[in-house]
């Protein structure tokens, strides 16, 4: 698959790189809030932590952290359902170190500009020298090695700090999707469709490696594509392609567990989700 354009999603496989285009959100009016109390991002406080590695790494022998990657030095998060710092870091460089454990050598690095996505991942928690982070890319793939979310480490010194305070949070179980923010829960949708007993959709936390638009897929009806993190649990890869990405978009048909792991919404759902960052968490419960 030629860089430059995102690899197939469940559901969503983009064609070649002239195809997809990042996308401007436009303005959308307020929904309405939710008086129901929803997990949001948590304002960061850096605790000590592991001690400083100044270390200088060549890393032009370490494979690339990106959607497209399978690396089983890379662990999957223990964590699912936890917390999230309002923390989203970003290479200050290049290519920065990727680490397992902050006492182990790199295991892999991460660009600023990746081959797909934003360049931004989450932080899980920051201290003085480091901060954990969620990850793009696999362990592992189905049906033997393990696909869910991954995490690492990286040097504080490698990255820069901006402040992330939405995330979106999806009920499998009660059929809705809530937008948080510091001025409340938009709720923007009571309905929509996941994936079915043989391509479930994802349980846990990942979060938005970008937002995009691609004309060739006709079943989007020209809306954005919120293309997450986590990949298949029971998919090596999607027509065709090796990777298995979710995602949520527009689709015609959009209720119930009939997806191949996508969360499809309606149109109204889908232009709300536009206006969520590159970076924010997204939480899947069942």
């Amino acid at each position: 698959m030629a860089a430059g354009a995102v690899a197939a999603a469940l559901g969503v496989t983009l064609a070649a790189a002239g195809l997809m285009t990042r996308h401007t959100p436009a303005p959308q009016a307020t929904h309405a809030m939710t008086a129901e109390p929803t997990p949001s991002r948590t304002p960061a406080t850096a605790h000590s932590g592991p001690p400083a590695n100044p270390s200088a790494y060549d890393l032009s022998g370490l494979p690339a952290v990106d959607v497209f990657s399978v690396n089983p030095l890379i662990p999957v998060d223990p964590d699912p359902d936890g917390a999230m710092t309002d923390l989203d870091a970003r290479p200050l460089s290049a290519a920065i170190p990727v680490f397992a454990d902050p006492a182990g050598a790199p295991v892999a690095q991460l660009a600023q500009s990746p081959r797909e996505g934003s360049g931004l991942v989450p932080v899980i928690a920051a201290y003085s020298d480091w901060v954990k982070v969620l990850l793009s890319g696999r362990q592992g793939v189905p049906p033997d090695g393990n696909s869910h979310q991954t995490y690492g480490w990286l040097r504080r010194a490698d990255v820069g700090l901006s402040t992330n305070d939405t995330s979106v949070v999806v009920s499998l179980s009660q059929r809705t999707i809530d937008i948080v923010s510091p001025t409340g829960t938009a709720r923007i949708a009571t309905d929509f469709a996941w994936g079915t007993a043989a391509t479930p959709t994802p349980i846990g936390r990942t979060f938005v490696m970008e937002v995009a638009v691609n004309p060739a897929l006709s079943y989007t009806r020209g809306h954005p594509i919120v293309y997450l993190a986590t990949q298949s649990p029971t998919l090596e890869g999607f027509d065709g392609q090796n990777v298995a990405v979710t995602a949520m978009h527009y689709y015609d048909a959009h209720s119930g567990a009939i997806s191949n792991g996508c969360i499809r919404v309606d149109a109204q759902a889908i232009e709300a989700l536009d206006q969520v960052p590159a970076g924010s968490v997204v939480y899947v419960r069942a």
